[in-house]
């Protein structure tokens, strides 16, 4: 389990067996991160810009994971270039301070940047999203993105103002809003969005469950 509360950005170093000519191959991940890897161990969990990642070597303050066809069509992780860089966060220790809220690694889609809006010292992001993920979204509520644990600022009808173009993500007609603070801006890979890109998302799990239940009932 993770908080999304971010340890250090580390940097892709390489792709091995990356399979883009099939929906079926998997792939190596090799990522630097001399902090999360100081006191890692084969089988550890890393949480990759949002999604949980297994140890499989280590090596000189990089590790190696690999990930699974599934992930790659379902993250960003399949159109990550060596040198990006991306959120890393160890999984959460029995002792740890719990500052984000409860993330499971396990993302649940892909939204895109529709717009940023710069304020006095923060950024106003808009993130479009699909409706069957839209339907956890709330106001107040938590999100995690690309790894960050952040609060909703609003969730409706995406807007398409000045900063923002309708042909990016066309088919998704709902949004959410995030601030992101300068902390958030120095310390993780968010202070590189803007219109256009793609980040990870992993809604509420409460939210899922709670779902879950009154369906049963």
């Amino acid at each position: 389990m993770f908080t999304g509360i971010v340890e250090e950005v580390g940097h892709l170093v390489a792709v091995e067996q990356p399979g883009q000519e099939s929906e079926t191959a998997d792939a190596r991940l090799v990522v630097s991160g001399p902090l999360v890897t100081g006191d890692a161990h084969e089988g550890d969990s890393i949480a990759v810009s949002g999604v949980c990642l297994t140890v499989t070597s280590l090596q000189d303050g990089t590790f190696a994971a690999d990930v699974m066809p599934e992930t790659l069509r379902h993250s960003t992780l399949g159109g990550l270039q060596v040198g990006d860089a991306v959120n890393l966060e160890r999984a959460l220790s029995a002792a740890g301070r719990f500052g984000g809220h409860i993330v499971q690694g396990h993302v649940d889609g892909v939204g895109t940047i529709v717009s940023r809006d710069p304020g006095e010292r923060w950024d106003e992001i808009q993130i479009a999203l699909s409706d069957d993920l839209a339907r956890y979204v709330a106001r107040k509520g938590s999100i995690t993105v690309d790894g960050v644990s952040l609060t909703v600022t609003t969730v409706g009808p995406r807007s398409d103002g000045p900063t923002s173009r309708a042909t990016w993500a066309p088919d998704l007609a709902t949004a959410f809003g995030v601030s992101l603070i300068p902390t958030t801006l120095d310390s993780t890979t968010l202070v590189r969005l803007a219109p256009g890109i793609q980040v990870n998302l992993e809604v509420d799990v409460l939210a899922k469950y709670t779902e879950r239940l009154l369906e049963a009932r």
